[in-house]
C-alpha cells in the first residue's frame, strides 16, 4: 500500500509540475491559475513533509515578497523538519538540519539555540512538553500552515476559517440592525440562526406597565434603583423618600420603609452608595442641607448642613463609597467624608448636578455656563472642561463603562457626549422639554439603550445608535420627571411624575397582573400602551 502510494504521489507530482512549467510559460508567473496550482502543490509538500521541494516553492507564491518574508517562512517550515527528525529519534539528521540549514539563515538566533536544547530530551513526551508541539503528523503541520498563511496574499491562498468569519460578520451586523437587541451574551453562529434575519421579539422588553406606586402624596420628582437592583427609593415633594423592595423573580416592587426627612423639604435628587447600603438625599435649589440614610434600618446617619445660606441640590459619592461630593446653584462645592467633614472646597463653581468618574478622582459637575467641567479635589487647581452646550444643561448622567454622559438640555432635548474624545455623539429625538429638570438614564442589557421622561406625560425609549425613539410608554397623567432602568434586571423600568406616582414598566407577560400598590394616598389607573415609532 504504501509503495502503490508513492508511486501515485510521484505521478502526481510530475503531472503538476509539468501543468506549472507549461502556464509559466505561457501566461508569466503571476497568472491566477498557475499560483493556484502552485499553492495545492505547496500545501501537499508541507503535509507529506517534503520539506526541500517545499522550501524552494515559497518564493514564487509571494509577489514580490521580501527577503525577510521568505526567510521566515522558510525558518518555521525546517524548524518542523528539525523536530520531526527528533521525534523519530534521528538526532544526526535533526543536528544537520539545524547546522547546516536553520543556522546559515541567521533568523531568530534565540530560537535556534532554545531548538538546540530539545536535542537533550530523554524522550519523545519530554519533546512535546518542553517544545509545546503536537508532535509529528497532521495537526502539528496544520499548525505550520496556519503561521505560513500570514505571509500569503489572500489571493494566494484564503485566510482560515473565512467562511465562519464572514458568517459571524454578517450574525454581528444583524445584532446591530435589530432594534430592541438586549441579549447578555454576545450573538455568534451558536446561539443565533443563519436561516432568518436575527430580530429579537419585544415580549421581553419593558413596554408594559406592570405596577402602580401610589404611596406619595404629591409630585414625585425622583426615583432611582440600587447598584444591587433589589431596592428602588423615590423621593417627593411630599419631602419624604420611599424605599421599595425589588422581588427579581416576580418583577414586582413591595414597600419596604419611608425615611421621614422631618422637615418641609422637597426631595429633588437620591444617589446610592456603591454597595446599595447608604442613600444620600438632597432638595431643590434653595436647600441648605443633605443628609445621608441607611435604608436597611431606616436611621438618619448624617445631616450636613454649613449655612442656612447654602445651596446643596446635587450629590453623589465616590466609587468606594468612602466620600461624597455635593453643591449647588449658590457657589457651594464640598468634598466631604461619611462623618460630614468637610475635606477640601472648590470656591465660586454653580453646579446643578454632579458625579464621580471612574478613576474615583475625578469629579464632573455641570454648571451655569452650560458646561460640563472636570475637578480633582486631590490636587487643587485641576479643573478643566470636557464640553459645552449652547443651551443650559439641566441634568447629566454618565454610563456604568464611564465614557458616555445623557445630558438633558433645556428647550433641545436630550444629547449623547463622548467623555473622552469631548464630542456629541448623537441627539436624541422626540421628548418635550422647557424649563423642568428632566433625568434621564441608560439601561437595558449592556446600556444599550437610554430613556427619558417628558413634559407630554410620555417615557421615551431609544436604541442608543439611533435618534428616533423606539417608542413611546403612556400612562402617567402628568410631566414624567425621571426614569430609572434596573442595572441588574434590565427588564424592570421605572418613572416618576408630577401626577404622584411611580410605574414600573416590564415585559408584555407581567402586565396582565398590573396592580395600584398602595397604603394610602393616591389612586392611579394602571392602563398605559407602547407606542411604536417609525
Amino acid at each position: 500500500m504504501v509503495n502503490n502510494f508513492l508511486h501515485n504521489w510521484i505521478a502526481l507530482e510530475l503531472y503538476l509540475q509539468f501543468i506549472l512549467n507549461f502556464l509559466r510559460q505561457v501566461y508569466g508567473n503571476y497568472i491566477v491559475i498557475a499560483t493556484t496550482i502552485l499553492t495545492f502543490y505547496f500545501l501537499i509538500q508541507v503535509q507529506l513533509h517534503l520539506w526541500n521541494t517545499s522550501s524552494m516553492e515559497l518564493e514564487p507564491l509571494i509577489d514580490n515578497g521580501k527577503p525577510s518574508t521568505i526567510i521566515e517562512m522558510k525558518f518555521l517550515l525546517l524548524e518542523q523538519k528539525y523536530l520531526e527528525f527528533l521525534d523519530d529519534g534521528c538526532p544526526l539528521d535533526a543536528l544537520h538540519v539545524l547546522r547546516n540549514e536553520l543556522t546559515p539563515l541567521q533568523h531568530n538566533t534565540s530560537r535556534v539555540h532554545q531548538l538546540s536544547s530539545y536535542m537533550m530530551c530523554s524522550n519523545n513526551h519530554d519533546l512535546y512538553q518542553r517544545a509545546k508541539w503536537e508532535g509529528k503528523g497532521i495537526l502539528s503541520r496544520a499548525v505550520v500552515m496556519d503561521r505560513l498563511q500570514a505571509f500569503l496574499p489572500p489571493t494566494v491562498m484564503m485566510p482560515p476559517r473565512r467562511l465562519r468569519h464572514l458568517l459571524q460578520q454578517a450574525v454581528e451586523l444583524q445584532s446591530e440592525h435589530c432594534d430592541f437587541h438586549d441579549m447578555a451574551f454576545k450573538t455568534n453562529l451558536q446561539n443565533i440562526s443563519l436561516l432568518t434575519d436575527h430580530t429579537c421579539d419585544t415580549d421581553g422588553f419593558p413596554m408594559q406597565t406592570i405596577q402602580v406606586l401610589t404611596d406619595h402624596c404629591d409630585e414625585v420628582w425622583y426615583c432611582k434603583f440600587s447598584p444591587d437592583g433589589l431596592k428602588l427609593a423615590t423621593g417627593s415633594k411630599d419631602s419624604s423618600v420611599i424605599i421599595w423592595d425589588v422581588d427579581a423573580y416576580k418583577l414586582t416592587l413591595k414597600h419596604r420603609r419611608i425615611l421621614e426627612t422631618q422637615s418641609n423639604i422637597s426631595v429633588a435628587f437620591v444617589s446610592w452608595s456603591p454597595d446599595s447600603k447608604l442613600l444620600l438625599v438632597g432638595g431643590p435649589d434653595d436647600t441648605p442641607e443633605i443628609s445621608i440614610w441607611n435604608v436597611d434600618d431606616g436611621k438618619l446617619i448624617l445631616k450636613m448642613s454649613q449655612s442656612v445660606d447654602d445651596s446643596l441640590s446635587c450629590g453623589a459619592f465616590s466609587r468606594d463609597g468612602s466620600r461624597f461630593v455635593c453643591g449647588g446653584q449658590k457657589g457651594q462645592f464640598y468634598l466631604c467624608d461619611l462623618s460630614g467633614s468637610i475635606l477640601n472646597t472648590w470656591e465660586g463653581v454653580r453646579i446643578n448636578s454632579v458625579a464621580y468618574r471612574a478613576d474615583n478622582k475625578t469629579i464632573i459637575a455641570s454648571d451655569n455656563h452650560y458646561r460640563i467641567r472636570g475637578y480633582n479635589f486631590e490636587d487643587p487647581g485641576t479643573d478643566f472642561d470636557i464640553l459645552k452646550e449652547p443651551h443650559p444643561i439641566m441634568t447629566f448622567t454618565v454610563n456604568s463603562a464611564d465614557r458616555l454622559a445623557l445630558l438633558n438640555i433645556s428647550s433641545q432635548g436630550l444629547h449623547l457626549w463622548d467623555l473622552e474624545d469631548k464630542c456629541l455623539v448623537r441627539r436624541f429625538q422626540g421628548i418635550r422639554q422647557s424649563k423642568f429638570a428632566i433625568h434621564s438614564c441608560f439601561g437595558g442589557v449592556n446600556e444599550s439603550f437610554v430613556a427619558s421622561g417628558s413634559e407630554d406625560k410620555l417615557v421615551c425609549i431609544w436604541h442608543i445608535k439611533r435618534e428616533e425613539p423606539l417608542g413611546k410608554l403612556a400612562g402617567h397623567t402628568k410631566t414624567v420627571n425621571c426614569v430609572s432602568w434596573n442595572p441588574m434586571f434590565p427588564s424592570l423600568l421605572a418613572s416618576a411624575s408630577d401626577d404622584a406616582t411611580v410605574r414600573i414598566w416590564g415585559p408584555k407577560s407581567h402586565s396582565a397582573n398590573a396592580t395600584p400598590e398602595s397604603d394610602d394616598c393616591s389612586s392611579c389607573s394602571s392602563s398605559s400602551s407602547w407606542n411604536m415609532t417609525s
